[in-house]
């Protein structure tokens, strides 16, 4: 399902990941099925934060929904098990990133109470990590 996401060979989901995240109460993997079939995930970190007293912001990450599953409302469910997971949680906010690219995607996450426009996301992957850094 992550193959639909992004086109990285390397991409490995490892059950003993999964089963972590499920131990880590700072981290929640939605999983949505489908007529029994694993059709929509997202990957949720709570981040503790120094502005707002004991709040957390929430960071979503890898939100897949299978081609064959879009339009028919399991990404919107998703996301309203997102926002209350979020809401018990007492975050300020639920911030995510995607691609440039995924227009769509932006529709979406605009529909589901997401603004676009308001702020601008920055990506530094590993492999443009400084040398320095990463001898430390």
């Amino acid at each position: 399902m992550y193959a639909e996401l992004v086109g990285n060979p390397e991409v490995s989901v490892r059950p003993e990941r999964i089963a972590r995240i499920a131990d880590d109460t700072n981290t929640a993997l939605f999983v949505a099925e489908m007529r029994g079939c694993i059709c929509c995930t997202a990957l949720v970190s709570l981040c503790n934060d120094v502005m707002f007293d004991s709040q957390p912001f929430a960071v979503v990450e890898n939100v897949v929904v299978t081609s064959a599953c879009r339009n028919a409302g399991v990404g919107r469910s998703l996301f309203e098990q997102i926002e209350a997971f979020c809401l018990a949680a007492d975050c300020s906010k639920i911030m995510l990133l995607s691609s440039a690219e995924r227009v769509d995607a932006h529709r979406f996450f605009e529909r589901v109470g997401f603004v676009g426009a308001t702020k601008r996301g920055f990506v530094k992957y590993r492999r443009h990590f400084s040398a320095a850094a990463n001898r430390a």
